[in-house]
């Protein structure tokens, strides 16, 4: 060391009472899309607590080598990189922090700075190495003073170093979090391949086999699978389990073919194998196709494709959210504790013991390789069991053949209210489900309209073949809520067709005509059947439900659009006013608005006033003066009766003094149409296979249940039709509680033009 350089360090260390303690953030091992909007919101999260934030390129080894890869942040740092994929500040392989020389250098390179916080976005093998570093803090500090680098009052004044972790991985495989940042948009990557695939292999009539990433966690192939309707799916959790299990595979695969599948698509993650721990590649399973089916079968390893691109909305506000409770953490009182990870159960954030996660992460491998492939699906967890059985079930070539002790019933399934994309895939699994387990399943064609005309027919197994990746609703759907002598017609046709159970699904007419059904039970007794509602509707304004089937790919179709219109927007120095979905409903404007980097959300929860406008064009005007390039509003349909989308792109337009134009883009039924995302079909799934079991459980209750259903905290529940209107909004066709709202807090940080803390001053 220098005298120049030691000089620099003592300077740069107040050796005085309160010290500061800034924040570092460091991406590090694979890269995943949405770890851009973690460090993003680290950054504009802290800096609005007014604490100072360090952006460390490159991973460890930007730690290790301190100089310019540690840069103290800005909040123009975190502009512009929310939809770029990968990490803008770089990762690398650290083989230097692996030593304890290594780590020496990084405490000293983040000690002359204050930082005393580290956020590490990364697998489990970067959270480990972070952990020990934590660990070592201490003797670290001591080994500085001892070398004459930092005196001992500064070692005093930084004795504290706090870790929070959150998991970047495609994988999907770290526990204390359902979702890990970049799995959405790898799956998204994948269903996207595989779709395209099919197209191809069904016109040639060929079978693939396609390989995915996860070489200790089967969460991408498991979840494709269920996805895109493959017909075989091999993971490292569960192996066959016959010795013959290549036999058996082709038998599914040659039964598929007879039935009428033109194609055959085996799924493969990398790490499968066989009960003896035998690796099962993809190139062993197409020669296995060739030599006994005489398939003309091709291979399509995926490879880190799945890793790139833009990250879907769930990755952009996954990374957003987790960034800034992770900030929140560490300014915590708890933060000194021990080192945290950071996750999310269902939609709300989690906080446990870094390396409790680790370690349970770690047993699955360990068992894995152990050939104890039981224990590894109970690692996984109970919803990843699940979805295993169901996959089982959906890849059959036929259904089971009926149980002759068993008493079959006629369930009718059909759609009402709005299109949403995602309605064909729930269709799909009830009539396969409901098939597999011995019963008539009938379609109602046309929502309640078909009901009401008797627009019924009987469904059979192939009837559904090619509909989980289909957009829109095939069966067909309408708002009509029946009355009057249309509510005895659709009873007629309950007895005629010997209906003894119904799932709707759909939105908010089909909540309101399945709630006028419950009420007339009295009056029309062939009524009381057991019902159930699974929520499918863009708006995401159903009750009992934080998520409905299609909200997921009516807001990556809003990203999707909002990202083109903000490119063209850079090159003109213009303002768009972005018109979406959701009616009364602000979730697609929140959740839009959080993703693409939105100035300003407006939504008919929070309300428009002249006030609020006001605020928002003098922001527009200072900041274009600034050099400000592109602005994005994004305004819920119908967030004011009177400031409309129009009203405020004339009023900015009019307001901006020539600095900018302003542009309005309604963008309308675009939001609706498209292929289902692979979230959208997974949940279709899901709630399908419950809603059938609901209907079994309860055929021969009386009086019959009806009930609506949905997710709330990562579970599914069911609420009786006598709690419908004490649960909303009728004025409004809302639930009276949503769990999104929270979430406008954090997108305010997000979307200032300067941090708070600065306002102030």
């Amino acid at each position: 060391m220098t005298k120049t350089t030691k000089k620099i360090i003592e300077v740069a260390i107040p050796e005085n009472d309160t010290p500061k303690r800034a924040i570092g953030v460091l991406t590090s091992g694979g890269d995943s899309p949405g770890m851009n909007a973690a460090v993003r919101a680290v950054i504009r999260t802290a800096l609005d607590e007014d604490v100072e934030v360090y952006i460390i390129r490159e991973g460890y080894q930007g730690m290790v080598d301190g100089g310019t890869r540690i840069q103290k942040a800005t909040w123009e740092s975190g502009g512009g990189i929310l939809q770029r994929g990968g990490t803008v500040i770089g990762t690398a392989r650290c083989m230097d922090f692996q030593q304890r020389a290594g780590r020496l250098a990084a405490a000293r390179n983040l000690v002359t700075r204050g930082i005393t916080n580290l956020v590490v976005i990364g697998g489990d093998g970067s959270l480990t190495g972070a952990n020990l570093f934590r660990q070592e803090w201490p003797s670290l500090l001591a080994e500085l003073v001892e070398k004459g680098d930092i005196t001992q009052s500064v070692a005093q004044a930084y004795d504290s170093f706090n870790i929070v972790g959150l998991v970047g991985s495609i994988d999907n495989d770290m526990f204390g979090t359902d979702m890990t940042i970049g799995a959405d948009t790898a799956l998204h990557r994948i269903v996207e391949a595989i779709d395209a695939i099919t197209s191809t292999a069904a016109s040639h009539q060929r079978a693939f086999v396609v390989e995915v990433m996860g070489r200790h966690c089967g969460y991408l192939a498991l979840m494709a699978g269920l996805a895109t309707g493959a017909s075989w799916v091999l993971i490292p959790e569960s192996p066959p389990n016959v010795e013959n299990w290549e036999d058996k595979m082709c038998d599914v695969l040659r039964m598929g073919r007879e039935a009428g599948r033109r194609t055959n698509m085996v799924i493969v993650a990398e790490g499968a194998q066989d009960r003896n721990g035998q690796p099962i590649s993809a190139n062993y399973v197409r020669q296995i196709l060739e030599e006994r089916l005489h398939s003309d079968t091709r291979v399509t390893i995926l490879g880190h494709v799945q890793r790139g691109g833009s990250p879907t909305a769930f990755d952009r506000n996954l990374g957003t959210i987790l960034g800034h409770a992770a900030v929140q953490h560490i300014l915590s009182s708890e933060a000194s504790a021990e080192s945290m990870l950071i996750g999310m159960r269902g939609n709300k954030v989690t906080q446990l013991p870094l390396m409790e996660c680790v370690q349970q992460t770690k047993d699955v491998a360990n068992v894995i390789k152990a050939n104890e492939y039981d224990k590894a699906m109970d690692l996984r967890g109970g919803s990843f069991k699940e979805a295993f059985r169901t996959l089982r079930t959906l890849v059959r070539a036929f259904p089971h053949k009926p149980d002759p002790g068993h008493a079959p019933k006629r369930f009718a399934v059909m759609n009402a209210g709005g299109p949403a994309a995602g309605m064909n895939t729930a269709v799909r699994t009830a009539v396969r489900l409901g098939i597999d387990k011995g019963h008539t399943i009938l379609g109602v064609k046309n929502g309640f309209e078909g009901l009401i005309k008797g627009e019924i027919v009987e469904m059979n197994w192939m009837s559904v073949h090619g509909m989980v990746s289909l957009g829109g609703a095939e069966l067909g759907t309408r708002r009509k809520i029946p009355k009057g002598g249309e509510l005895y017609a659709i009873a007629r046709n309950i007895e005629e067709f010997k209906i003894d159970g119904l799932i709707i699904i759909g939105g908010w007419a089909g909540y309101e005509a399945a709630y006028t059904m419950y009420k007339e039970r009295e009056n029309y007794p062939a009524f009381d059947i057991p019902v159930i509602c699974v929520p499918a509707s863009i708006n995401n304004n159903l009750p009992g439900s934080e998520l409905s089937i299609g909200a997921d790919t009516a807001l990556n179709n809003i990203v999707e659009a909002v990202d083109k219109i903000k490119q063209s927007a850079v090159a003109s120095r213009r303002c768009f006013v972005v018109e979406v979905m959701g009616g009364y409903c602000g979730y697609l404007a929140l959740m839009s608005g959080m993703a693409t980097g939105a100035e300003r959300v407006y939504s008919h929860e929070q309300g428009v006033t002249l006030k609020n406008l006001q605020s928002d064009i003098n922001d527009l005007v200072d900041g274009f003066k600034q050099g400000k390039r592109l602005a994005l509003m994004i305004r819920n349909e119908k967030a004011n009766s009177f400031y409309t989308t129009s009203f405020m792109t004339a009023l900015f337009e009019e307001e901006s003094g020539g600095l900018f134009d302003v542009r309005q883009a309604i963008l309308g039924h675009l939001q609706q149409g498209g292929n289902p995302s692979p979230f959208d079909r997974i949940q279709a799934t899901q709630l399908s296979v419950k809603a059938v079991q609901f209907l079994i459980d309860e055929v021969e209750t009386r009086p019959a249940r009806s009930v609506f259903m949905g997710l709330q905290g990562g579970k599914v529940n069911f609420f009786d039709f006598d709690r419908f209107q004490s649960m909303i909004d009728k004025n409004f066709s809302r639930p009276k509680e949503q769990w999104w709202i929270q979430l406008q807090s954090v997108a305010a940080v997000m979307t200032q033009s300067e941090p708070h803390s600065l306002a102030k001053r």
